[in-house]
């Protein structure tokens, strides 16, 4: 095994010394040629994964800062930035969650109210993430780590077993219920998906646009709840469960019962979770930075007790998603600066067609977007990879800038939709035995395409209405 990862680290960097020795194209600098070398060589180590992500984007790092003596405009462009931060601060919170189990006991009194029926367990699902997604980062956490464990005991309870013929009776539709529902939310919220920070960061570099917590969230508010409230109707109705009505409200007592009363510190996480969700909103009216909401909310769950500093060192995610998408941010801020993608912007334009209607660019780069999300197993590895070429296609095209950015940011979550390795959820929950290869591809292409269609059409019309298309 240490072999193949050596063997695959010598052809990331063969790749890249080749790069650097071609021609460099007429209107890019050879500093900049070097740049994009390492910087694609960089990416290439994401999908491949010989290593983690943080020792992968550490050694571009190196190399850059050393053949090109950029290593400041990197750390700045990076670390010196409040994106890693924001993020970071956020998985405070997701951390608070799971270790005061609120997030549990707002699952169960959702299934007390709703959990009638395996319909009403799709859109307890559906809610809770809604809830839980602008504090956890991750949707491998949120989804994989405290929303599946409460419906694999409500599956073990209603005798759904998994990789056997009882898996229809409702784990089936659950699991498919929470994938779709959690690359939904995950598009919601800025906060809700690491990878959505990067893309954001990168967005800037390319467009030169800023995009704050609350435009994100007002952009995505229509399409994204619009499609929720459809989402577990449309896979219950494609797949349904054989058991369609349950004891939701048994499950949710005992579940409560287990957990006991509300503790003191549940109390202290809900007001901070209220005070960080309206500081996102309403922060820029009064010239709050949303990274400082995130670390003030990070502070006062540190000061009241409510986690200690242990639970954020324990927080492995946390410190891995800071390290790799500073620098992932950093190596592109720094091809920024070297004008590498206003060249590419500019190359693009003149190798497509011109006299193309505006939407009629925006909705084909969109698409392609969508299909192309298709053979990455990370969002984050899409958005450095990808999200750049599309931003410039786009540009180049005459598509809308805004329009622009806004969809490719969004398409990004329900383009992975589609495959059980779109996102870092997906293999915990198809991993899990319930379903087939067959229903989740059909039920992931039928959904990214209702989402595609919903954005294009409503969304378009939304971003308007907003002043952001």
């Amino acid at each position: 095994m240490q072999n193949k990862k050596l063997l695959t680290v010598l052809g990331l960097f063969v790749f890249g010394g080749v790069l650097m020795l071609l021609p460099v194209p007429q209107g890019l600098t050879p500093q900049a040629w070097k740049m994009f070398a390492i910087f694609v060589t960089a990416i290439l180590g994401l999908i491949l994964r010989p290593y983690s992500e943080p020792v992968i984007m550490f050694s571009a790092i190196a190399v850059s800062a050393i053949m090109l003596n950029n290593l400041n405009a990197i750390l700045r462009g990076g670390f010196g930035t409040g994106t890693p931060w924001l993020i970071f601060s956020a998985f405070s919170l997701s951390v608070a969650f799971a270790k005061t189990n609120l997030g549990r006991r707002i699952a169960y009194l959702l299934m007390y109210k709703l959990g009638q029926s395996t319909l009403g367990i799709g859109y307890v699902t559906a809610f809770v993430e809604v809830i839980l997604a602008p504090v956890t980062p991750a949707n491998s956490a949120r989804a994989g780590g405290i929303v599946f464990p409460i419906l694999n005991s409500v599956c073990a309870a209603l005798g759904s077993e998994p990789n056997s013929p009882s898996a229809r009776k409702a784990g089936h539709y659950f699991t498919l219920n929470l994938w779709n529902c959690t690359k939904t939310s995950s598009y919601i919220f800025m906060t809700a998906m690491g990878a959505n920070v990067v893309a954001v960061a990168v967005c800037k570099e390319v467009l030169g646009i800023d995009v704050d917590w609350t435009k994100w969230f007002l952009a995505a508010s229509v399409p994204g709840f619009l499609l929720l409230l459809f989402i577990p109707l449309i896979i219950y109705l494609m797949y349904p469960p054989e058991l369609k009505k349950i004891d939701g409200r048994t499950i949710a007592e005992a579940g409560l019962k287990e957990l006991g009363p509300m503790s003191q510190k549940e109390k202290l996480l809900t007001v901070v979770f209220i005070l960080a969700l309206l500081g996102w909103i309403f922060g820029k009216s009064f010239k709050i930075n949303e990274t400082a909401v995130g670390i003030a909310a990070m502070s006062a769950l540190l000061l009241v007790g409510v986690i200690e500093w242990k639970d954020i060192l324990g927080a492995g995610a946390a410190w891995t998603t800071v390290s790799w998408f500073g620098g992932i941010i950093g190596l592109s801020a720094a091809l920024a600066q070297t004008g590498f993608f206003k060249w590419l912007a500019k190359t693009l334009g003149e190798l497509i067609p011109q006299g193309i209607p505006p939407f009629t660019s925006l909705a084909i780069v969109i698409f392609l977007s969508v299909i192309v999300r298709y053979f990455f197993a990370s969002g984050s590895a899409y958005v450095a990879a990808m999200m750049p070429v599309f931003l410039a296609v786009g540009a180049a095209s005459g598509a809308p800038a805004a329009g622009l950015l806004y969809l490719l940011l969004f398409s990004n979550s329900y383009g992975g939709m589609v495959t059980h390795y779109g996102g870092a959820a997906g293999p915990i929950l198809f991993g899990a035995g319930y379903n087939d290869v067959k229903s989740w591809w059909i039920v992931g292409l039928v959904l990214a395409l209702l989402s595609y269609a919903v954005h294009m059409t409503i969304g378009v019309a939304w971003l308007k209405m907003l002043g952001l298309y």
